[in-house]
């Protein structure tokens, strides 16, 4: 988690509001505007910090949040990129604040660079500090220890908190399905017809990825993709090929695919041991279930005629010469 920083957000975000009222400025056009003050001290360059934080558009469209990704923003705070830019912003603040945090497109990307593909003067974070661990004189050991024993603590919480957040969304959802003997719990929402994929078959799917919060982080299905407003004209959107059961992806796909007749749709919930772990992955945080609405539209099954490829040539590494 020390290595997802808050930079990456900012790539993410559009402004919030036109009006500028009740913020107080800051270098390079960063405005910002605390709405709870704790009065504790302000943070420092290489402090510790857990942030959690949305993004949203000019429409007030929810880009990113830590709420639903399911864990906050942790790092070590570096020293500003750019003018006015996020880190700049939370300098400002201290452990407990809330604040919005508007930094200025212009100010943090030079001429010449790309910026953010949305319309509008600023990117804006709503932020919330959860935890704050100064640096101040202390010695790496002793501040490294301090940082390691808050984590543990946060991931023990998310590891004995994810087996409760997975039944609470099967019962919301009133989903009536089967849970594996590994934890994956499946609904088969359209039977389909003939054979299953078996190891070594080709399965071609559409799918949507969801957060257990019901917010849609990717899919391949263009229609999904429109009515998200998360739509890319770049994308091709098309049933992938997934080899199946030979750990190509996350081993509750692997599984939950060979559940399934051509032509089925199904959901999964993935508990995060069949998914990204207590690592998790990019955006996906650790110990986050996940769901996917899958369609399994075809099966492509090995060609047994098909010439088998080369085995692998033995590379024989020359012995180091002993000097006697």
């Amino acid at each position: 988690m020390m290595k997802r920083n808050l930079m990456f957000l900012a790539f993410a975000a559009l402004g919030l509001a036109s009006c500028n009222g009740g913020f107080k400025k800051g270098e390079g056009g960063l405005l910002y505007n605390i709405h709870v003050a704790k009065g504790g001290p302000t943070i420092k360059e290489g402090d510790f910090i857990s942030v959690n934080l949305v993004a949203k558009t000019d429409g007030d469209s929810v880009l990113y949040s830590t709420y639903e990704a399911g864990h906050a923003s942790q790092t070590l705070l570096p020293k500003p990129q750019s003018k006015g830019d996020i880190y700049a912003g939370i300098k400002f603040l201290a452990e407990g604040d809330s604040a919005t945090i508007k930094t200025n497109i212009d100010s943090m990307f030079k001429k010449g660079q790309p910026k953010p593909p949305f319309k509008g003067k600023y990117i804006v974070y709503e932020v919330k500090v959860e935890k704050v661990i100064p640096k101040g004189t202390m010695k790496d050991t002793a501040f490294n220890s301090l940082i390691t024993s808050y984590m543990k603590g946060q991931t023990d919480a998310m590891r004995k908190g994810e087996p409760i957040k997975i039944k609470k969304y099967i019962d919301d959802n009133k989903l009536t399905g089967t849970t594996t003997p590994s934890g994956l719990f499946y609904v088969i929402t359209k039977p389909g017809v003939g054979d299953k994929p078996a190891v070594g078959d080709t399965a071609e799917v559409f799918y949507t990825a969801k957060y257990l919060s019901g917010k849609i982080f990717e899919t391949n299905v263009k229609e999904i993709a429109q009515k998200n407003k998360t739509f890319n004209p770049m994308q091709k959107y098309k049933a992938i090929r997934i080899p199946v059961g030979v750990k190509g992806v996350i081993p509750g796909w692997d599984e939950g695919l060979q559940l399934l007749n051509k032509g089925a749709k199904a959901t999964f919930v993935i508990p995060s041991r069949l998914a990204y772990g207590e690592q998790g992955y990019q955006i996906i945080g650790p110990f986050t279930p996940l769901v996917f609405d899958v369609e399994l539209v075809s099966i492509i099954h090995p060609d047994p005629n098909a010439p088998k490829p080369a085995p692998p040539v033995s590379l024989q590494l020359p012995r180091p010469t002993v000097k006697k």
